[in-house]
């Protein structure tokens, strides 16, 4: 069968590209009101939210991103800075780039460190950040058990041996690749779109070493501290409640220290929440901007 590596599920909207300054991304547009931008993390792209976006779509103006992170099929410019603060600028010129104001920022996994730091540096198109079940103070980057992928990424060949034995499906659910993220086994067809960019192109290869090897705790660390001390907008929490990697108690303490913050506990659910319980996800969004909905439609 054949497995084109831009196949996005349609339930995400119409696909659209936008030239930034480290070259072109691809995205999916789909509905109207509040924009609501979504960053995906490590080795996953815009078909995360293909079960969210259409509970979301009346309400929002869902824009789903392949951001460069070892998923996407479009290679970025080679001189292109793919560590955090890099990735945070890129999010901020893709918002910048298509003139989006009052943007609602939603960061899943790294996603969510990068979005933090989109947001500690002030930006003023962000109205409101979602953290998604992510990266908080304390915890690694890469979180506990994927501190080999950073490892792999500084040795030559050493991340492609390393996601190369993804080929093999039975892999998949191992708590070292997608077992710890998904609750339930994420069907095959968004699994190989995850995965087959890598296989296939040495462009996104270089892009996704680039983009491993540079992370760590102290981006995201810094980025809370300032978030804590100097950000009054609104932060929602959408946590899984299960979530073995990113544990929902140091959420709630981050949670806590932050000015203007709800907090939701979606059940039955590991870090990818858009993929375990995307009904929950969705009302806890929908209820959380309904006033800005409204407005917007």
């Amino acid at each position: 069968m054949s497995r084109p590596i831009h196949w996005r599920a349609e339930a995400l909207g119409d696909e659209r590209h936008v030239a930034t300054s480290v070259g072109t991304l691809a995205y999916r547009e789909r509905g109207a009101g509040p924009p609501l931008v979504f960053v995906h993390g490590f080795l996953a792209n815009a078909n995360t939210w293909r079960k969210v976006v259409p509970r979301l779509y009346e309400h929002f103006r869902c824009l789903a991103v392949d951001w460069p992170l070892g998923s996407h099929y479009l290679p970025v410019q080679p001189s292109a800075d793919l560590s955090p603060p890099g990735i945070a600028a890129l999010i901020s010129d893709f918002c910048e780039r298509l003139e989006l104001d009052d943007v609602i920022l939603l960061g899943n996994d790294s996603g969510g460190a990068y979005s933090q730091m989109v947001a500690a540096t002030g930006n003023e198109r962000i109205a409101a950040l979602v953290l998604n079940s992510c990266e908080t103070p304390g915890s690694r980057w890469p979180p506990k058990g994927f501190g080999h992928l950073k490892r792999s990424g500084r040795i030559p060949g050493g991340l492609t041996f390393i996601v190369q034995g993804l080929r093999l499906p039975r892999s998949w659910r191992s708590p070292i690749a997608y077992g710890l993220l998904a609750k339930r086994p994420i069907e095959d067809r968004v699994m190989w779109s995850f995965l087959d960019p890598f296989f296939s192109s040495a462009t996104i290869r270089r892009d996704a070493r680039r983009v491993i090897s540079s992370v760590g705790p102290a981006y995201h660390e810094r980025a809370a501290e300032a978030l804590i001390a100097e950000w009054e907008r609104p932060v929602h929490f959408v946590w899984a409640a299960d979530d073995p990697v990113f544990p929902i108690e140091r959420a709630r303490t981050y949670a806590a220290a932050l000015a203007e913050t709800t907090f939701a506990a979606v059940a039955d659910s590991y870090t990818y929440v858009a993929e375990d319980n995307p009904v929950e996800m969705a009302d806890t969004l929908v209820s959380a901007f309904a006033p800005q909905a409204a407005g917007a439609l």
